[in-house]
């Protein structure tokens, strides 16, 4: 079983017999990371992880450097923001694949039961047109061939975001929370399995210099597990923006080595400019909470309102579900899947109904969300999408075989002139999680988006390929719209889904959690929920459960996790399924009451790399 770092407490699961192993946690005031810090573990297969609790605070990251940061700023006093900062600067350095200060992010924040959203999201440059991703040939381009290069670069937002919300609910100094990464981009870090194997079968990212001269070595090979990596460059990056805010990095000489980074691709230039970055403003928006009521208790699941599509997804899944037999089915229906050391599993049955509730929301999400700054909601109100009534509506749409492609519904009196987007690839991310010691909480997703971004490396950070999560077609073949085609300062419809889950009795936080992982963010994330609302699971058991989803397409099995009775029961009632990899990286943190004591419970997911710590 793999250890846990030695600032956390043990949890062996299930947690009703658990007997807790507390360590010993020796503060210090600095928050530079010691140079025993624990290493990255593998980021190939599947690392068992044996889920943390703690009684302060507790902090969740996707690597163990960065959920080392954070537990250090929240050691010193910190706040639940501070340490998401922390943890984000070292990400960037530590974690460069998936999200970083040329990135955007969502994060909600909880003080008490009142939730706030901040909108770190990627916006379109000024000059950026619908027609931003059609080719030569008058047809959109190939995927990869928007997202190599200049053109897919959105305006950054994630570090003027952070910059609000620690302006609003911070309480150590701004620049305190870049000592960390600052410390390790000064005195290296170790190369990480994860990034090395992400290296080794990534294609494009030599072919920029400042790339391949820092990520691999003279012979074109990429550094070796182990290999002590510096960034002095960054370093410098982040030392001006520790003294010198947001506009170290819009402004100034970064922000011109950004434009001419974009603008100068030799053959896939974007139409970036100073003032774009310059101009670029988060936003404060009205978090899409929801009730889910099951028995005698009801939750307020908490979600990023448009233009993420997670928590309008998560919350119809959700709420489907609710009006299906899958109500009454239990975890370990199923049968145990071939050498699975997790025990029970869902069943052929309860898969089949939540895949359907999956095709229906995604059926809405493909055709009305967009940014809503430029897209009206249906009915004038984004929570007509999420209302019991419609959802009940929908739920009679399941029968007894798979609709396979269902058709959007249509919320209210409305009519649309919009058509729906076709699927596009989605990829990059990762989320933090942070319950502080005054109860304060953080559910934070961040993204680059595709592994590596646009492969474009600037002053030691790479740049987010954003606008690639923009409908590359801006109309369909009969002419109509796409809500979700670029427009100039637009943002892009994203899946992320940072959750926050309170009781709605008393108010009490009851959880922070999220996922990487492209549009099937929106099936880890509701895996989650239900795995710890409906079936009782600690956060460390619903991540262990295998993966599954739709995205109004096939149905997707995490491969090697399910029996093939289950398989072939899906196939027979009409289901296309594929096994494939699906490399969620959950992080969690619950309440939980033990003996008596007040704790919270930590899950990391066991297909990559992250950790949890706390006191």
């Amino acid at each position: 079983m793999a250890q846990p770092h030695r600032n956390a407490l043990r949890v062996l699961l299930p947690i009703t017999a658990a007997g807790l192993l507390l360590s010993a946690c020796s503060g210090t005031p600095s928050l530079k990371l010691p140079p025993a810090a624990d290493q990255p573990e593998g980021s190939s297969g599947y690392t068992e992880k044996p889920g943390w609790a703690t009684t302060k605070f507790a902090v969740a990251a996707a690597n163990p450097l960065a959920t080392e940061a954070g537990y250090r700023v929240l050691k010193a006093g910190g706040s639940a923001v501070d340490a998401a900062i922390a943890v984000q600067m070292v990400l960037t350095l530590v974690e460069p694949q998936s999200s970083g200060i040329g990135g955007g992010a969502f994060l909600l924040h909880a003080q008490g039961s009142k939730v706030e959203a901040y909108d770190g999201r990627e916006v379109a440059p000024a000059a950026a047109t619908e027609n931003h991703f059609i080719g030569k040939d008058g047809k959109p381009m190939a995927f990869i061939d928007g997202v190599v290069g200049g053109r897919s670069v959105g305006v950054p937002g994630a570090v003027r975001m952070l910059e609000l919300a620690h302006k609003e609910h911070g309480k150590l100094p701004w620049a305190r929370l870049f000592e960390p990464a600052i410390d390790l981009a000064e005195n290296g870090f170790k190369v990480s399995a994860r990034l090395n194997t992400l290296l080794s079968n990534e294609k494009h990212l030599a072919n920029d210099p400042v790339a391949r001269a820092y990520f691999f070595d003279a012979a074109g090979k990429p550094w070796p597990v182990g290999h002590t990596l510096k960034n002095p460059e960054l370093a410098r990056v982040l030392t001006d923006i520790s003294k010198n805010g947001s506009k170290a990095l819009l402004e100034g000489d970064v922000a011109r080595a950004i434009v001419d980074k974009v603008n100068g691709h030799p053959t896939n230039p974007g139409q970036m400019t100073l003032a774009d970055l310059a101009g670029y403003q988060p936003r404060k928006r009205e978090a899409l909470c929801t009730d889910y009521q099951l028995s005698a208790r009801t939750y307020r699941m908490c979600g990023f309102p448009p233009p993420s599509s997670g928590a309008i997804a998560v919350a119809q899944i959700l709420g489907i579900l609710k009006n299906t037999d899958a109500t009454a089915m239990q975890l370990g229906d199923g049968l145990t899947g071939p050498g699975d050391p997790l025990g029970p599993l869902p069943s052929a049955d309860w898969l089949y109904f939540y895949n359907e509730a999956a095709r229906l929301a995604f059926a809405d999400r493909n055709l009305y969300v967009a940014d809503p700054d430029f897209v009206q909601p249906p009915a004038g109100d984004w929570k007509s999408l999420v209302a019991p009534a419609y959802l009940a509506s929908r739920a009679k749409l399941i029968g007894e075989k798979s609709m396979n492609v269902a058709q959007p519904g249509k919320p209210g009196e409305i009519k649309t002139s919009y058509a729906p987007m076709p699927e596009q690839i989605e990829h990059g991310t990762s989320h933090i999680s942070v319950v502080d010691g005054q109860g304060n909480a953080v559910a934070m997703t961040t993204t680059i988006e595709d592994q590596f971004g646009s492969r474009q490396m600037v002053k030691g950070f790479l740049l987010n390929n954003e606008l690639t999560d923009f409908s590359f077609a801006p109309k369909d073949a009969n002419g109509a719209p796409i809500a979700n085609r670029v427009q100039p300062g637009k943002r892009p419809r994203s899946s992320m889904a940072p959750t926050l889950v309170f009781d709605k009795t008393d108010g009490k936080l009851l959880m922070s959690g999220g996922s990487p992982g492209g549009a099937i963010i929106i099936h880890y994330t509701t895996k989650l929920l239900y795995g710890i609302f409906n079936w009782g699971l600690t956060p460390q058991q619903a991540i262990n459960l295998p993966n599954f989803g739709s995205l109004n397409g096939p149905t997707m099995l995490e491969e090697k996790r399910f029996p093939e009775a289950t398989v072939s029961a899906l196939r027979a009632r009409g289901a296309e399924v594929r096994e494939m990899n699906m490399t969620s990286g959950l992080q969690a943190i619950t309440r939980a009451e033990i003996h008596g004591m007040q704790m919270w419970l930590g899950g990391a997911d066991p297909r990559r790399e992250g950790v949890v710590m706390g006191d």
